[in-house]
């Protein structure tokens, strides 16, 4: 991921006051950087009776709310979890995982991902180090609580486009495939794909984590803070971000968005 005129370390470091007291503009934050610097974020307050899958994590410092993100640091081994206690999509950022739920496994290497919904009951292990990242809703519940894996090939069907007011190019067409749904609406995680499209900066009244399969995407925030990810990088758009999307090339990606109703 490139950035331009990216902030010094004091004003983008996750482990200072939280972004309700520093004014710190909502903008994009490159995930795997945030994942690999252990320097960065807010360690979990989880109970130390819980399992390591729940304690062993640092946060971005969100304003309070239903949402949550950032990485679990796992060593080689294994656990359980009798209650999730949230949906949450997760993506391998380096490493390997699997679950196991009534004797069936799901593994997830790096780059793939999946949503544990909450109220799910799960078995996790790991052969070697592992980085997971997180997007975490407080609220989803009343599924069965089988782990969703996103399809890694997925059917994609037309979906809308940008809104035209927005657009400085021609339309674009746009596909996607919804694999997760909460009860509520309010979180969805899934695959999309577009054609080539410019758009200026629009107010992102949601949550959404993006990982690049294909092609890549520049964006602007309001302070001209300039980033550009590729296919590969994994990051995310803050709620309350004014950020325009540049893209020159064919972009597929999956998705965690937190959208209130």
């Amino acid at each position: 991921m490139k950035v331009e005129q990216a902030l010094s370390k004091a004003e983008t470091s996750e482990t200072q006051q939280p972004a309700a007291l520093t004014g710190r503009p909502r903008s994009f934050i490159d995930l795997k950087a945030f994942a690999s610097d252990a320097n960065q974020g807010i360690p979990s307050r989880a109970s130390l009776k819980d399992d390591c899958f729940q304690t062993s994590r640092r946060y971005l410092d969100f304003p309070p709310g239903p949402v949550s993100a950032g990485v679990i640091t796992l060593t080689k081994g294994r656990g359980a979890v009798s209650y999730q206690p949230a949906d949450e999509f997760v993506i391998v950022s380096e490493g390997k995982i699997s679950f196991t739920q009534a004797g069936r496994e799901l593994t997830l290497n790096a780059g793939e991902s999946g949503v544990i919904p909450h109220g799910a009951e799960f078995s996790w292990s790991t052969q070697a180090p592992v980085l997971v990242i997180f997007m975490r809703y407080q609220g989803g519940q009343g599924t069965d609580g089988a782990i969703v894996p996103i399809d890694r090939a997925p059917q994609l069907e037309p979906s809308g486009a940008p809104l035209a007011e927005l657009l400085l190019t021609p339309t674009p067409q746009c596909r996607n495939q919804t694999d997760y749904r909460s009860p509520d609406g309010k979180f969805t995680c899934g695959t999309w794909d577009s054609t080539p499209y410019h758009r200026v900066a629009m107010l992102y009244h949601h949550y959404e984590l993006m990982h690049l399969l294909e092609g890549s995407v520049t964006f602007v925030d309001e302070t001209g803070r300039t980033g550009t990810f590729s296919r590969g990088d994994i990051f995310l758009v803050e709620q309350g971000a004014q950020c325009s999307w540049e893209s020159r090339e064919q972009v597929a990606k999956i998705y965690a968005i937190y959208r209130p109703a």
